[in-house]
């Protein structure tokens, strides 16, 4: 499960937070509004069922009461009924009210003579009942809908219910601002972090008057500076070495030279002693100059139109390959914007390295990926990377190493990290992976040079 972003997990805080403020302020305000108004109308409705009690209490003061017609002379609106037991008969005004509705345990109270009051439901509906206690022959009851009240309960809990909702959307778009604003430094020594990994150790962060960031700022500053002094140190290092090594090697090639002119001269043994020392000194020549070009990799890339299918076919060509290997994919032009220089130096390095390593390429393809994006890969033949060695691998192209191991010191790692080096020029990306049907696929990408 992918964990959420430190933004996302300060907005949904906030969020969460302000909607459980709200939610408890809505569920206090609802129970107080409700106990009042149920209080309100429960003093109201028994203060008017006493009044009615006197009127009827009145009305049965004769000697031969009509009940009914005592009834309806209260002027109980549309909202209350009333129901009067007399002699333990129940009597009402209309048929729809019995004495069914008055629980017993309520009827035993009143009978008793003590006012009560409950609240029931009568035909799906909320009603607060109210008993009063006339004579020993008489009780008085008075039903009073509470359908407005739960009417005005349901409006008051959807509109809490609203209120809380945007109370937590709101609190959700504070914590995004807040944290756009409070997350923007950490922004901004990301993307200069993204740009020192590409290669531009020249990138610094904005000074800033926030006094606790101006130590994150200033730290970071010394670090990049720290780091620029010894990446040129180790370049100067690299180059001076370079430098200092092809003045002796250009003498034994020479006399690697002389000894291999003279093959004809010599025994059987020398003249394969005389072969090796110029096989070997050829290929230190090119570790040497890759030394050199990786120590010339801080400039950046010098743009221009180049047929890359006719570089690459070059390519094949000095290095003894048939050039029908390179393969321009249909939908790929010919013409892209790159360094030729480094471009150049990818493919031979490239080339080089599955012949030594991979029984030979077995092709070059020109693609595209997006809009701008051009595609170089190289397979090579082979029984595959083995599984202790493709970390290895992957580690020394992709991140530009040469790693000190077996199979890189014979100056693979070297042509490998500069492969690395010439693709993050570009702005681009190194990949390798297993081929399918044996072998290694390794390809790079380079933004922005596609029309």
């Amino acid at each position: 499960m992918t964990r959420l972003g430190l933004r996302a997990r300060v907005t949904a805080g906030f969020a969460v937070g302000a909607l459980s403020l709200a939610a408890v302020m809505a569920l206090f305000t609802y129970d107080l509004t409700r106990r009042s108004l149920l209080e309100e109308r429960e003093r109201t409705a028994v203060r008017v069922a006493y009044f009615d009690a006197e009127v009827v209490r009145g009305g049965l003061d004769t000697d031969e009461p009509d009940v009914v017609e005592v009834l309806r002379s209260l002027n109980t609106g549309g909202s209350r009924r009333p129901l009067l037991f007399l002699d333990g008969q129940p009597h009402a005004r209309a048929a729809e009210v019995s004495g069914d509705i008055v629980p017993a345990e309520l009827r035993r109270v009143v009978a008793a003579g003590e006012p009560a009051v409950q609240r029931v439901r009568v035909d799906g509906q909320a009603t607060l009942l109210v008993g009063v206690p006339l004579s020993e022959r008489a009780s008085y009851y008075e039903l009073t809908s509470l359908r407005e009240v739960e009417e005005t309960f349901q409006v008051l809990a959807l509109t809490l219910t609203a209120v809380a909702i945007m109370v937590g959307g709101s609190g959700a778009a504070l914590g995004w601002y807040a944290t756009r604003r409070s997350v923007r430094p950490l922004t901004a020594v990301a993307d200069a972090a993204e740009r020192i990994a590409a290669g531009d150790v020249t990138t610094r962060l904005d000074a800033t008057t926030d006094p606790d960031l101006t130590r994150l700022s200033t730290s970071f500053n010394h670090m990049v500076d720290q780091l620029a002094r010894r990446i040129e140190r180790d370049r100067r290092f690299a180059a001076d070495v370079s430098h200092e090594l092809r003045s002796p090697l250009q003498t034994l090639a020479a006399a690697a030279s002389v000894l291999t002119s003279r093959r004809a001269h010599q025994d059987e043994r020398t003249a394969m002693a005389a072969g090796l020392v110029a096989d070997e000194v050829a290929r230190f020549q090119h570790l040497v100059d890759d030394l050199i070009q990786l120590a010339r990799t801080e400039q950046p890339a010098q743009r221009e139109t180049v047929d890359v299918a006719a570089l690459a076919r070059q390519a094949c060509r000095s290095r003894g390959l048939p050039p029908e290997l390179v393969r321009l994919a249909p939908d790929t032009p010919a013409d892209w914007r790159v360094d030729r220089r480094r471009l150049e130096q990818v493919l031979l390095n490239l080339l080089d390295n599955a012949v030594r390593y991979g029984d030979g390429p077995v092709a070059v393809r020109l693609s595209r990926a997006g809009a701008d994006t051009g595609v170089v890969e190289v397979d090579d033949a082979g029984p595959g990377v083995p599984p202790a060695d493709r970390e290895v691998i992957f580690d020394r192209f992709v991140r530009g190493r040469a790693a000190h191991d077996r199979a890189g010191t014979d100056g693979t790692g070297l042509g490998l990290a500069l492969v690395s080096a010439h693709v993050a020029a570009h702005g681009g990306r190194a990949q390798v992976e297993e081929r399918p049907g044996g072998g290694a696929r390794f390809r790079v990408e380079l933004p922005g040079s596609l029309p």
